[in-house]
């Protein structure tokens, strides 16, 4: 019965019936206990064995009654299954910053990697929505077009490096336009860029505040990211032969003024990351404020049982009826 509902529960107040139809009962046979004077019980030892049996056949009426009842409150037992519908879609476009000044390690253990390990975590949680990479240095190109196979992204993410292949510098305006391309014909019912830098815009052909104008335009919001501690980073400043970077402090530059303008012009929001921890809180706050909204359906199928009860209880009435008129007919008598 652990399994079972009841869609009339209302009706178990019925089962109050039964003690009061066992005292009537009680009180009834007294009243009609009859008197007989004779020499001899004799007669009447056959019948003693079977005469304190006969509250089973009241216990088989009052069975019945019970079963009747619990018939009448309908059990059930039920299969649930759900669905989930997204109703309201996110397209997302993260917009990277990779020039050089990415590798500073006011970070750990670098700018770049840190982004990387946090972007990585954000895209894991959204189940629900569609993601794409663009990078930008002195150049902006696309790493992955907005696709729903998150494992593919991740993936792309963590090889994304600075390698020298585009041109260095931070074309900030160049990186939001190539974003604003890959969401202007979406058909989600919310697009977003999340755009970080660690610089100023110093190079490309596209006005940042343009770009911002574009995305504004297509109803893209975008959420920008100033990434660099306050004062000075060990950034790298020349190549060696071998291929590695000479590191020296350099000043922390960040065009706050731009990227708070962009945010602004697009319903966004800016944020400093100045730390690995205050990185994946930004990233957690915006995982928070752009959410998909998913209904879940249940459907549910209804067995019902009720029948086993009638039948027990038509069992247990016709086993009274015809113990009345076999076993205990001479002791009814």
């Amino acid at each position: 019965m652990m399994d079972y509902t009841f869609a009339y529960p209302d009706f178990f107040w019925s089962l109050l019936l039964i003690p009061i139809l066992l005292v009537w009962h009680v009180f009834s046979r007294k009243r009609q206990v009859a008197h007989l004077l004779t020499s001899s019980l004799d007669a009447f030892s056959k019948l003693g064995g079977l005469a304190k049996w006969r509250p089973v056949l009241l216990a088989l009426r009052l069975l019945a009654i019970a079963l009747i009842i619990t018939a009448l409150a309908r059990p059930q037992t039920q299969d649930v299954s759900t669905q989930t519908k997204t109703n309201k879609g996110i397209d997302i476009v993260i917009a990277i910053d990779v020039s050089s000044s990415m590798l500073a390690r006011d970070l750990k253990p670098n700018r770049l990697a840190a982004l990387k390990k946090v972007a990585a975590d954000f895209i894991a949680k959204r189940e629900t929505d569609r993601i794409g990479l663009v990078v930008y240095a002195g150049e902006s190109y696309t790493k992955t077009p907005i696709t729903s196979d998150k494992a593919l992204v991740i993936d792309v993410l963590n090889k994304v490096s600075y390698d020298g292949v585009i041109n260095d510098g931070t074309a900030i305006g160049m990186g939001l336009a190539t974003a604003v391309n890959r969401l202007r014909d979406s058909k989600a019912k919310s697009k977003v860029i999340i755009l970080l830098t660690d610089g100023v815009n110093n190079t490309g052909f596209v006005d940042p505040k343009t770009a911002a104008g574009l995305a504004s335009t297509y109803g893209i919001k975008t959420y920008t990211i100033g990434l660099g501690s306050n004062g000075s980073a060990p950034a790298p400043v020349a190549l060696r032969q071998d291929g590695t970077f000479v590191y020296q402090l350099r000043k922390v530059e960040i065009d706050e003024e731009l990227l708070k303008s962009i945010a602004a012009e697009t319903g966004g929001s800016y944020y400093r990351a100045t730390d690995n921890k205050k990185l994946a809180a930004i990233y957690k706050e915006i995982d928070k404020l752009e959410r998909t909204d998913i209904e879940e359906i249940r459907y549910t199928k209804y067995h019902e049982k009720f029948r086993w009860f009638v039948f027990a209880a038509m069992g247990a009435l016709f086993l009274e009826w015809l113990l009345r008129l076999t076993l205990f007919k001479s002791a009814l008598a």
